[in-house]
């Protein structure tokens, strides 16, 4: 398949790395040389003319030192910053005692300047496979709704700790009716539990599809993720503890009807790293995955 000419690629990297312990979208796999965004845009490049990486301020220097000369060389490549003081004005006194990032709705909202007609949108340290691209490009060339590239759930958890996921919920025609951040999520004594919306731990079914943050969406949700922003921090405790999640963004359209949300299985297995001690592991099955590509050469 040919490369789609109006089709960005907005990688979300602007996260701390608290449960990591640093900036793991800058962690590289051993044998490759490569962080794991880099392994995504060498999948993603045949189908892409641009790529806009969302970063914090504090790893600019070197992601433009380091990450971007290794990009490769036909693609347009473009730096966002995810600034916790980029909030409207009035809520200046807000930003001020944030103490991390505002969440994946407010660093899309930072790739606005960026970005025109379609957009593919995935996290910095997942890994959706090898095909997970060529399924999205095939998805734009068929239809005009959004998209999402699904994982079962246990296919995503983390033996070391508790992890976030949207957990989704598809209708008649298997496109998206809901989906829900659920937080701590762990699989104890067989039983597969999190921490739902309203706070209270519940069980998850084994079959649960899940959202790792790989989106078809037009430019038009940035225009809803402004609006809701504004919305979202008229709640002064949001300023301390809450994250203006994506998903939340992407229900939001569902459930007014604005938008149609197709559901696509990801033939390739995920991978990805919450916790330093998982990155030996991932980086075995990666260099796996890429020992004899060119990213390796």
């Amino acid at each position: 398949m040919q490369q789609h000419s109006e089709l960005t690629l907005v990688i979300l990297a602007a996260g701390l790395g608290t449960r990591f312990g640093g900036a793991k979208q800058l962690a590289e796999i051993e044998g490759l040389n490569r962080t794991i965004m880099e392994l995504s845009i060498a999948d993603a490049a045949p189908y892409i003319h641009k790529v806009v990486l969302v970063i914090n301020p504090q790893i600019k220097p070197l992601i433009e030192q380091k990450i971007v000369p290794r990009l490769p060389g036909h693609l347009q490549v473009e730096l966002a910053i995810q600034a916790i003081t980029d909030v409207p004005e009035r809520f200046t006194e807000l930003s001020l005692v944030r103490q991390k990032p505002w969440g994946t709705g407010h660093a899309l909202l930072a790739a606005r300047p960026f970005v025109t007609g379609k957009v593919v949108v995935i996290t910095a340290d997942d890994y959706y496979g090898a095909n997970a691209f060529k399924q999205l490009a095939q998805h734009i060339q068929r239809s005009q709704d959004w998209a999402m590239l699904a994982y079962p759930i246990t296919h995503t958890l983390s033996n070391q700790g508790g992890v976030n996921r949207g957990v989704c919920q598809l209708d008649t025609e298997g496109d998206l009716s809901q989906v829900d951040e659920y937080r701590e999520i762990t699989l104890q004594d067989k039983t597969l539990s999190g921490i739902n919306p309203q706070g209270v731990r519940t069980r998850l079914d084994a079959s649960a599809l899940v959202s790792m943050t790989c989106w078809v969406l037009n430019d038009d949700i940035f225009e809803i993720l402004d609006e809701n922003f504004n919305t979202f921090l008229l709640c002064a405790d949001n300023a301390v503890k809450n994250e203006y999640y994506l998903p939340d963004q992407i229900q939001y359209a569902l459930s007014r009807r604005l938008k149609k949300v197709n559901v696509l299985t990801a033939h390739d297995k995920w991978l990805g790293v919450t916790y330093r001690d998982e990155l030996a592991a991932v980086s075995a099955q990666l260099e796996n995955l890429f020992r004899d590509s060119v990213v390796n050469n």
